[in-house]
This record gives C-alpha cells, structure tokens and sequence, in this order.
C-alpha cells in the first residue's frame, strides 16, 4: 500500500490545482490567462510542475486575515459583523421606536383582537342559538 502513496499524493494535488483553476474567477488569476493555466496543470501534472506553478504563480492570493496586508489590487473586501457589534443594525433598532411606543402599538393591537374576538364570538352564538337579536346581558 505504501508503495501507491506516492502516486496518490501526486494525483490529488494535480486535481485539487485542476479545480481550483477551473473554479477561480478569470479576473483573479494571475500571471496568464486561464485556460494557459489549465494546459499547463494537465501537460505537467505527472512531475508535479504544473499543479506546483499554478499554486506558486497562478492561484489568487490569500484573503488579507489577521495581521496580513490586503493583495495588491484588491478592493474592499466586506466583511461580516455580529449584531451587536454593527452600527447599522443597532441604527435601525433605534429608528424602530421607542420601547413605551411599541408597548403603547402592542396594546392598541391586542385590544383590536380582542374586540373583533368578542365580536366573532357572538356572531357564532346568533347563529347557533337562532336568534336574530343580540343576546341580553
């Protein structure tokens, strides 16, 4: 078994340069155009030139991380924020109002419902009981 290894590591790294190159956008890959690329991934993919050029030379650079500079060239990169660390979302939480108007909005609300409730509730018991008049109470 330890004598297929070889083989095996150098397979997988000439399909993982092969998608990798195929799934890189045109725009980001350096030094040649694309489709060079993948020739020279598949032409020297046995000795290890091609997949080991297009990692070097041809694959994007790495996104700028802790303590690393953006590539050369790149634009704004967005980057995600929790909730309560983003200015826009606590902004938009302000705007919604108030707590006491959102207290004073759910109370208006529930006493809609609850009248329209009472109000379905004898309109179901006219309709049972037969009587046209409104019960007496």
């Amino acid at each position: 078994m330890l004598r297929y290894l070889p083989f095996l590591l150098i397979l997988a790294l000439w399909i993982y340069a092969f998608i990798d190159c195929l799934n890189t956008p045109e725009n980001e890959v350096r030094g040649l155009p694309k489709l060079a690329w993948v020739f020279i991934i598949l032409l020297f993919g046995e000795v290890l030139v091609g997949p080991i050029a297009w990692l070097a030379a041809g694959r994007p650079r790495a996104a700028a991380g802790p303590g690393r500079a953006p590539a050369a060239g790149s634009g704004p990169r967005r980057t995600w924020v929790a909730p309560d660390d983003n200015p826009e979302f606590l902004k938009s939480l302000r705007e919604d109002g108030a707590p006491d108007d959102k207290r004073a909005r759910d109370e208006e609300l529930l006493k809609s419902w609850e009248a329209d409730l009472r109000r379905r509730e004898e309109e179901l018991r006219r309709k049972d009981g037969g009587e046209d008049a409104p019960p007496k109470g």
